[in-house]
């Protein structure tokens, strides 16, 4: 007869289906480091010091790839990043904008692609030593590597660059004593006539003073108010005003025209003038508005007039500091220049910043009308 054989302790080859087949062959696991011959009565124990010495051989070879490879890359990055200063420089026209980002991305892939190649866990101290070394090696060509990359962004895209607002002002008072000098300098910056660097700097700020300081919170002013749209054109169209308190009437507020106790008059005055080009009209120069209104118009009528003809009002006194100054005979350039160095050491610049900020912050905290 046949011997059974049992499925729980034999493993069958696949390719042997035989019942005829009285071979037994062991159980094979798969984390043993060596297979047993079943007929060997001697049993072979592997060579654990050999094993040890090839996975550290093989880990420090792997090492010392990676260094080669990564030392290839930074010599390609180096390489790349001369030629960009030197094309920079030595052309007169910009290159496409859209080439910029696509350059600084693979850059910043590589670098950190190269980086995580690099960085090994090794358990022995001696691979430790060697990748920590390396590291701190690369560590000053990564921050110069990202250094560059700032420097090409503020050349190609200079609006992308980061500025103060401190400095963005700084660049309007000198544009605005430029153009009381020359009459014609603010509307060549907005019809494109002058593309220099300085120029296209001071359109910028200019831009930025309207589109990031002023025009939102004076669009949130009104949002929150129930003022007409009558009284938000005077306020407007006129740049000086007086707020003057009086006898309160319970009447219709003359800016909201609900039913207040008014007790403030708005005296409006002063020249229309340009947005952009803060020349001033002469048509109808002496006109004058006096409205009454309440207490939380008047607030908010003195709080939106002050952002709101802040600009005009710092370019009337630029142009009163280059009348006084009586120097004839002199090149714009070096009259700006030696003005502005006086009204920045006297602090003069700072002080009307200040204003700017107190202003701004009028505006943010203003109450809600009830």
């Amino acid at each position: 007869g046949k011997r059974k054989r049992s499925s729980t302790s034999v493993l069958y080859d696949s390719d042997d289906e035989s019942e005829d087949s009285d071979i037994v062959v062991r159980k094979v696991f798969a984390k043993r480091h060596c297979i047993m011959d079943e007929d060997e009565n001697s049993s072979q124990q592997p060579d654990e010091n050999c094993s040890t010495e090839n996975v550290s051989t093989n880990r420090k070879q792997k090492v010392f790839a990676k260094l080669e490879e990564l030392a290839k890359q930074r010599a390609t990055l180096r390489s790349w990043r001369s030629e960009s200063f030197e094309d920079s420089h030595d052309e007169e026209e910009e290159e496409p904008l859209c080439h910029l980002p696509l350059a600084a991305t693979e850059v910043s892939d590589t670098d950190s692609d190269s980086m995580k190649d690099f960085i090994v866990e090794e358990e022995e101290d001696d691979d430790d030593n060697n990748t920590e070394h390396v590291r701190s090696k690369n560590q000053p060509q990564q921050k110069e590597l990202h250094t560059s990359n700032s420097e090409l962004l503020a050349h190609y895209v200079p609006h992308l660059s980061r500025c103060g607002h401190y400095v963005h002002f700084k660049r309007i008072v000198k544009a605005f004593l430029i153009n009381a000098i020359d009459d014609t300098f603010l509307s060549s910056l907005y019809d494109g006539t002058r593309q220099k660097k300085y120029a296209r700097d001071m359109l910028l700020s200019l831009s930025y003073l309207d589109d990031r300081f002023i025009q939102p919170r004076l669009e949130n002013l009104i949002s929150r108010s129930r003022w007409k749209d009558r009284y938000k054109e005077r306020v407007d169209c006129y740049p000086d005003v007086r707020i003057i308190l009086k006898n309160p009437e319970h009447m219709s507020c003359q800016a909201c025209e609900l039913t207040r106790y008014c007790k403030f008059k708005v005296l409006l005055s002063g020249r229309l003038y340009n947005s952009r080009t803060l020349e001033a009209d002469d048509f109808m120069s002496d006109d004058k508005q006096v409205l009454k209104v309440g207490v939380v118009c008047a607030n908010r009528t003195r709080v939106y007039h002050n952002l709101k003809h802040f600009k005009y009002k710092l370019y009337v006194d630029c142009s009163s500091i280059t009348e006084l100054d009586g120097v004839k005979d002199e090149p714009v350039k070096d009259t700006v220049e030696r003005l502005f160095s006086q009204l920045e050491d006297n602090g003069w610049i700072q002080k009307r910043y200040n204003d700017l900020e107190d202003y701004m912050n009028d505006a943010d905290s203003f109450q809600e009308e009830k």
